[in-house]
């Protein structure tokens, strides 16, 4: 099953409550999904980068352990498009979930 569309509106909610850095978006998003879902860097950046060039998401540096990490945190625009994501997937989660238990 192709969850690549998901990843946006999956990052955002990563970053709802406190700012991450990429490891840290992937690990939450993996323990939420109970290892179901396990995106790669080579997923995870591109739609990060994507994230902030549409100004859902902002990007600081800071310093940990000696090296040099950058964080990521939800802007006021990705909060609203976060929400109207959940009301959508919910809506079609449903719907799914109808035609499946029919079937």
């Amino acid at each position: 099953m192709n969850l690549r569309g998901t990843l946006p509106t999956l990052i955002l909610e990563a970053l709802e409550r406190e700012p991450k850095h990429g490891y840290l978006i992937a690990k939450r998003i993996k323990e939420r999904s109970r290892g179901v879902l396990d995106f790669k860097e080579g997923t995870l950046y591109p739609a990060l980068h994507k994230l902030e060039n549409e100004g859902l998401v902002e990007s600081y540096e800071t310093i940990e352990h000696g090296r040099t990490r950058r964080h990521y945190r939800i802007s006021r625009v990705g909060r609203a498009v976060l929400a109207k994501d959940r009301g959508e997937w919910r809506r079609l989660s449903r719907a799914v979930t109808l035609i499946l238990e029919t079937a």
